[in-house]
């Protein structure tokens, strides 16, 4: 789908792909793997602001003029990044009616995302919004199976997801296990599935 001049480079897990502050020199596209995007306060605070699959842009805000990367991108599993300068992004998309369309997609569906995202922070509790976070990464919204394998993810990553503590994310986790919303499968991925029954949480008023 995305044929435009462009380089692809594989990085290991937890390899730093552009640093905040960093030169913006093109768009990002994931062909493969995760990546994790956060950003760090003058006072050394970070915040993860997004967790992104394979099929997912990053780094648009080239497009847009933005000289200075205004977060840190970071892999969570081995991945395969495509990097496209911002010319060339920029004449295909004048150029290809359907590569347009396509990245307009990805960032209104990226807007919905931000958009949900905030409302979740201010008016959801944190059982709620550890739910929300672990459907998300667990992608349910893509098969219709009951149960979807959790990727490998710290809960200290979990924490800073949601906003809350370790030691709050602990008793969820465990009180998720309890009540049949989190099963054990086996090593791969991490060795738990989350169960649709999880969505009783994210929807109960």
């Amino acid at each position: 789908m995305l044929r435009v001049a462009s380089t692809s480079v594989r990085y290991k897990p937890l390899e730093t792909i552009f640093a905040q502050g960093d030169r913006c020199a093109g768009v990002m596209y994931i062909r493969k793997g995760r990546v994790k995007l956060t950003v760090t306060s003058h006072g050394g605070r970070e915040a993860v602001v997004g967790i992104l699959k394979a099929g997912a842009f990053f780094g648009e805000g080239a497009l847009a003029g933005q000289r200075r990367r205004r977060a840190t991108a970071e892999t969570m599993t081995g991945s395969t990044i495509t990097i496209v300068e911002t010319g060339e992004m920029r004449r295909r998309m004048h150029e290809d009616v359907v590569l347009s369309d396509w990245f307009r997609s990805h960032l209104l569906a990226r807007n919905n995302r931000i958009e949900a995202d905030l409302v979740d922070q201010l008016f959801n509790s944190s059982e709620k919004r550890l739910a929300r976070a672990l459907l998300l990464l667990a992608h349910f919204d893509e098969h219709q199976s009951p149960r979807h394998a959790l990727p490998r993810i710290s809960r200290d990553l979990l924490a800073e997801m949601i906003g809350a503590t370790r030691s709050r994310v602990d008793v969820l986790m465990n009180r998720f296990r309890k009540l049949g919303f989190l099963e054990r499968y086996s090593e791969q991925d991490g060795g738990l599935q989350v169960h649709c029954s999880m969505l009783s949480v994210v929807l109960r008023d």
